[in-house]
């Protein structure tokens, strides 16, 4: 259909003609029946984000079943097992992209542990004017095209100013060796993206209303491609009481960050006749969603000033709370840990650091997730299919087959020399050997738990950020020891624009086989510079992030650069599985893999 942003009109993906697609509401304990007729000219799906349910239900061509053809109608029938706030999205073709997601909410058959007076429910997205095929295509090119906040000639004079030549050079150098660039936060940039709230751009912002001294509880859904969200709400503190639809022990904050396909509610008590703006910035502060509570429709707030881009630091490089040697930037002295994780850098020196990256080599385009890609002989999810060039069986056709390998622990370096461990790929940045081949291009040195950080670019300016460690369960539960552990190496090639996990796409691996009932500690070692949102379908991850006895419940679990991080899974539903990066790029990149329970 056509969707109009302003003066400019373009092709959207919808369900019944809406964007985002309407709200499905039910109640905990019912079977639903949803039928999904296909007026596309091309194979759809719908995916249940974060929703337990029978294995073929769960929408993914390729893994549990084959799509739906145009032309077709496909009945999902499921039982509604949980309570919450979840979404519902395309798997096929890049569809997400262009409009295909709704809110899924759940009421509880129990009584809430708090009260509100009224709800309302916001979903983010980022969506564009452009053919998102094109886009990775691009991508694939040069992976920084969208990148328009790269550091300049002046900025390099200012940091000699302020630092010297001698470290300033230096610092420039150890990004120019690693062919990479601290200003690279997103793929993709609001250059090509229009940041929606509930459907509507913030020079139209959606409103949601209020009587000044209720309480009102936010559904916040991110269900953006590839964006991540900094939510904030100036002049009101808002209390996270959900996170991933699951309820968690009331915390108080000012401001959250939101990994794509991530879901927060949140309590809020605007006691004032005013408009409040609803303001979720994206992460490299490129544009910015908005929305407006307001006691009535009409009532415009004042709209926060963006905040200037941040940096990546040594942190994101994987290095952990290790100082910097002289091998590191010449003879810098590099003591004292900082606030964040970082050793050794003042704000002043994050600032100065800039990169000089290289155009990417050309490589070939591949469809990846794309449904349309592979045409309408999927194979059987039991039948191995052959790659597709440069890409991977995903969408349309079955993962392959064999038996699953949980990726050595010995992957994950823990020593360090310096900078001898920071392996560019390039052979350009010391002694640590890249073990993951040309789809990985550095080493984290010293990765370690980032649960207690903001994120880069939050927690600098006096407000109080929701971390990962903040999230704690409401009820305890039985917390049996895992009988296996899986390291599962999150890797990739910026320059390239190849994602992965252990340095392979999912063309080129095979399924993680558990044993129905088994429980398994899952670490996730992130080598790459980039914050990767992974969702596992069928099964929730208990975050371990030090509530012991008491951790939270995630569908998607946010890994910061650099950061080691582990998830506990109980093996308790049968099946194939797709486990994968939301960011849509990524995953149609090849970071992608397939759980099978059995």
């Amino acid at each position: 259909m056509d969707f109009r942003i302003g003066d400019r009109v373009g092709q959207a993906v919808t369900v019944n003609g809406s964007l985002p697609a309407r709200l499905l509401r039910f109640r905990q304990g019912q079977d639903v029946e949803l039928r999904v007729t296909n007026r596309l000219k091309e194979r759809t799906s719908i995916h249940w984000h974060g929703i337990l349910l029978p294995n073929e239900m769960d929408g993914v061509p390729g893994v549990t079943f084959k799509g739906v053809d145009p032309g077709e109608t496909f009945i999902y029938r499921f039982p509604l097992k949980q309570y919450g706030t979840y979404w519902y999205h395309s798997h096929s073709g890049m569809q997400e992209q262009l409009g295909l997601y709704g809110p899924f909410i759940i009421d509880p058959a129990e009584p809430e542990p708090f009260n509100y007076s009224r709800e309302h429910t916001v979903v983010l997205s980022d969506w564009t004017f452009a053919d998102p095929h094109r886009l990775l295509a691009k991508l694939k090119k040069q992976s920084n095209f969208s990148n328009m906040q790269q550091r300049t000639l002046g900025d390099f004079f200012d940091d000699v100013s302020k630092k010297g030549f001698k470290q300033t050079w230096a610092e420039r150098a150890m990004w120019g060796k690693m062919r990479m660039d601290p200003t690279d936060i997103a793929d993709l940039t609001g250059t090509y993206f229009n940041f929606l709230l509930n459907g509507r751009p913030a020079a139209t912002p959606w409103t949601g209303t209020f009587r000044p001294g209720e309480r009102v509880r936010l559904r916040i859904i991110n269900s953006a491609a590839t964006t991540h969200f900094d939510v904030r709400i100036p002049g009101l503190k808002m209390t996270v009481v959900q996170a991933d639809g699951q309820h968690v022990k009331p915390v108080e904050v000012e401001e959250f960050r939101m990994g794509a396909a991530e879901t927060y509610d949140v309590l809020v008590e605007p006691t004032e006749d005013r408009a409040y703006a609803l303001f979720a910035e994206s992460t490299d502060r490129s544009g910015f969603a908005l929305g407006t509570l307001a006691p009535r429709e009409g009532m415009m707030p004042e709209i926060p000033a963006q905040r200037k881009r941040p940096l990546r630091t040594m942190a994101d490089m994987g290095m952990g709370d290790m100082a910097m040697g002289d091998s590191a930037m010449g003879k810098m002295e590099m003591g004292g840990k900082q606030k964040g994780g970082m050793s050794g850098m003042s704000a002043a020196d994050h600032s100065a650091m800039m990169g000089t990256p290289k155009p990417a080599p050309t490589a070939g385009a591949m469809p990846g997730m794309n449904q349309s890609a592979h045409g309408s002989n999927a194979a059987a999810p039991s039948t191995p299919a052959a790659p597709t060039a440069g890409g991977h069986a995903g969408h349309g056709a079955a993962p392959s087959a064999g038996t699953a390998s949980a990726p050595s622990s010995s992957a994950a370096p823990s020593g360090h020399e310096g900078m001898a461990g920071m392996s560019s790929g390039h052979g350009g940045m010391g002694a640590m050997k890249n073990e993951f081949g040309p789809g990985n291009s550095m080493m984290a040195m010293s990765p370690m738990s980032r649960a207690h950080e903001p994120g880069t670019g939050l927690g600098e300016d006096g407000r109080r950020v929701l971390v990962y460690r903040d999230l704690v369960g409401l009820d305890a539960r039985p917390m049996p020891a895992p009988e296996r552990e899986i390291t599962m190496n999150i890797t990739g090639n910026m320059e390239r624009f190849i994602w992965g996990f252990d340095g392979k796409k999912f063309s080129e691996s095979e399924p993680i086989r558990l044993r129905f009932g088994e429980r398994v500690r899952v670490t996730f070692i992130n080598h790459t510079m980039m914050e990767h949102p992974l969702h596992l379908h069928g099964m929730f991850m208990e975050l371990e992030n030090g509530a012991e006895g008491l951790a939270p419940l995630k569908h998607t679990v946010t890994v910061k650069p650099g950061e080691k991080i582990s998830v506990l899974v109980t093996a308790d539903a049968r099946g194939d599985w797709a486990f994968h990066c939301h960011l849509q790029y990524h995953m149609d990149a090849g970071m992608f893999r397939v759980f099978s329970v059995a």
